[in-house]
């Protein structure tokens, strides 16, 4: 497997050119959210071009879609994500994933081949695509000599924080079951060619969540025959701020935000309704299922004190966990394609990465692949760039973690499952 490995990681760099070349046609042409087209279907022809197996994959529960026109946000009629597959279709499997979705941001580069749509990939996603795509190309070339399975999961909608949910919710994770998964993601900020990964929690947890309080308008000079949902939501909104001081431990890395109150029209009038709008981060499990199990109580409390009624509706994204065993196994083959001196543990990223729900699932490893220098401009900023010198290392990480991860479990080698140790990083 040694010599597969250092054969694949050759061929990757050789396909430097092709992987610029995917990358700035997908560059052109981003879309945003669940339902990604034209993304699809330049993914799917260079699939069949290589001759690899693959099948539409996404499945949309009415629970998710709710949840999203509860917290403002169109509603959800499908999702096209692709899961292709390498190898014997049986044995030993790994999961690679690249997420293809855009950002509803529009681009500021003056590039040729910058985006003309309002939206663009200042999340570098484009690149993740085209960097498996190369990998898969290599994959397919040595199908023969795979002791196992390898599949290739191309997701949308990562900005909207589930659509690895509803690719896992259609079986992508099954037939055959995925033993481990490796997810990478390239950073405009961190330096070109260098490798970093976070062992356990990997990266920040999202619950968003809205309060929708139900009083009863009426005039400003009856306020006895109202029930003022403005006076309720402000007490909502001091009480689970208060909660965060008294009921968290205060080095718990978790934040909780009011992002919006919506209610009222003119002075004179007392409003039928008031929504808040929340959002909790957080890097502490514990913490975070705690105030979680809170919030409901809190906001009960309160409403019924005032003779309110209340829904609360919610939409949560858990940590990504890179599983620490997994990722010392691992750590092999990032050294194999930038050199161990730029492969480095790093502190959990504060953003928050649906790579999550496949961690939950199954060990699995998240690493950053640099692409350009500490101080430029940050993804989701209009003028986010990256070191297209770097493309080939992301193809090279795929394959390399592939051949490393089948040297150690070929299915002559005891079997694997979860990894010891694996639960306990987790909480």
């Amino acid at each position: 497997m040694a010599t597969l490995c250092a054969a694949m990681i050759s061929e990757a760099r050789a396909l430097q050119d092709e992987i610029v070349a995917d990358r700035r046609a997908l560059h052109q042409i981003p879309e945003v959210g669940m339902a990604l087209p034209e993304t699809v279907a330049y993914v799917s022809q260079r699939l069949d071009s290589l001759g690899i197996t693959w099948r539409p994959c996404g499945a949309v529960a009415h629970e998710l879609t709710r949840s999203y026109e509860n917290l403002g946000y169109p509603g959800i009629d499908r999702s096209t994500g692709i899961v292709a597959t390498v190898g014997s279709g049986a044995g030993p499997c790994i999961l690679l994933r690249a997420d293809m979705d855009a950002l509803p941001i529009i681009e500021e580069n003056d590039l040729p081949f910058k985006s003309t749509r309002a939206c663009s990939h200042m999340c570098g996603h484009d690149a993740h695509t085209a960097m498996l795509l190369a990998a898969a190309a290599v994959l397919k070339r040595h199908e023969a000599e795979l002791p196992g399975t390898v599949k290739l999961m191309f997701q949308p909608g990562e900005e909207l924080g589930a659509g690895s949910k509803t690719m896992i919710d259609d079986g992508a994770l099954e037939a055959p079951h995925v033993d481990v998964a490796f997810g990478l993601h390239v950073m405009s900020n961190e330096p070109a060619g260098q490798v970093s990964f976070a062992p356990g929690v990997s990266s920040t947890s999202l619950d968003t969540f809205v309060i929708k309080i139900q009083g009863r308008g009426g005039h400003t000079s009856a306020p006895q025959q109202c029930i003022d949902p403005l006076m309720v939501a402000n007490q909502v909104y001091q009480a689970l701020n208060l909660m965060m001081t008294r009921e968290v431990e205060p080095a718990a890395a978790i934040t909780l935000s009011c992002g919006a109150l919506q209610a009222g029209t003119v002075p004179n009038t007392l409003p039928d309704t008031a929504d808040l709008k929340f959002g909790l981060r957080s890097l502490n499990v514990a913490a975070r299922e705690h105030v979680l199990s809170r919030i409901p109580e809190l906001v009960e409390g309160y409403v019924k004190a005032w003779r309110a009624s209340s829904e609360v509706a919610m939409f949560n994204c858990p940590s990504v966990v890179t599983d620490p065993l997994l990722a010392a196994e691992l750590q092999p083959a990032f050294a194999a394609v930038v050199g161990s001196a730029r492969v480095h543990k790093a502190e959990p990223m504060a953003a928050t990465e649906d790579f999550s729900y496949v961690s939950a699932a199954v060990p699995s490893v998240f690493a950053i692949l640099g692409a350009g220098s500490p101080g430029a401009a940050p993804h989701h900023n209009p003028h986010m760039h990256l070191d297209e010198q770097v493309f080939w290392m992301g193809a090279a990480l795929h394959v390399a973690v592939v051949a490393t991860w089948f040297e150690h479990h070929a299915p002559s080698r005891p079997s694997i499952g979860r990894h010891k140790g694996a639960s306990s990083e987790r909480a």
